[in-house]
């Protein structure tokens, strides 16, 4: 079933225009989970696409299939049935070296900033540049310098994790997915350990940056406080892509 959805300030039948192509794109998506009789269909039949520069809300329940779906987006593991194009590579039975390919067009933000204690918020950010083989070493510090400078965090390069409030770890994390200019940013319940004001802070800089740099952004939350930055909201339920409305 194609999901109906929201989007700001056109009308609900809004067609991309034809000269557009999809950065991701699903369709008849199936995900099972274990193997023989111990095995469980975690998605049904998921069907979307999303365009060069939207941003777009997933809502719905703890264990409705949201987090399993972002890791087949984000090439963490491969999908199983259907179609699933991610920046025009097809990942339903992509092996290895395929999906990390299509992983340097990615940008992850997870609910927890994962960033590494032993190392600074510019060897934070620069970690991702490393996995960019065209990008040249002697650059890679001026970068994320760069990156950080334009999250706020200017005067904040050399500091550790653990000298950085929640807040200024989250703009860390952000500066990470960033700093390779992805085509797509993934975030995953970005704001849920921040207070509201520091919330609302991340998902305004999130959403300047990436436009600014063209990427498309699928954010899954559970923070109604946000749901304005979106272009599009959809809902997940029961493994099941569904309307908002």
């Amino acid at each position: 079933m194609q999901p109906s959805y929201e989007r700001k300030g056109v009308q609900p039948n809004y067609e991309p225009m034809q000269s557009e192509e999809p950065v991701i794109a699903m369709a008849n998506l199936n995900h099972y989970f274990g193997a023989g009789s111990l095995q469980k269909q975690v998605l049904f039949d998921i069907n979307l696409e999303i365009y060069p520069g939207e941003i777009v809300i997933m809502t719905g329940p703890s264990g409705s299939g949201k987090t399993t779906l972002l890791t087949l987006l984000g090439g963490l593991r491969s999908a199983q049935e259907g179609s699933l194009k991610v920046t025009g590579q097809e990942l339903c039975g992509a092996g290895k070296n395929q999906l990390v390919r299509v992983r340097r067009n990615i940008g992850y933000i997870f609910q927890a900033h994962n960033l590494l204690k032993s190392l600074t918020a510019r060897q934070n950010v620069q970690m991702s540049l490393e996995l960019h083989d065209d990008i040249p070493q002697r650059d890679m510090s001026a970068r994320a310098s760069a990156m950080l400078e334009a999250v706020g965090l200017g005067n904040r390069t050399d500091y550790y994790p653990e000298n950085l409030s929640g807040g200024q770890k989250q703009r860390v994390a952000i500066a990470r997915a960033l700093v390779s200019h992805p085509k797509v940013v993934l975030a995953d319940e970005p704001t849920a350990a921040l207070d509201s004001k520091s919330g609302r802070d991340v998902v305004n800089l999130m959403q300047k940056l990436a436009k600014e740099q063209g990427c498309t952004i699928l954010l899954v939350t559970h923070d109604n406080r946000i749901l304005d930055v979106a272009d599009r909201i959809v809902h997940m339920e029961d493994g099941r892509l569904s309307s908002n409305n």
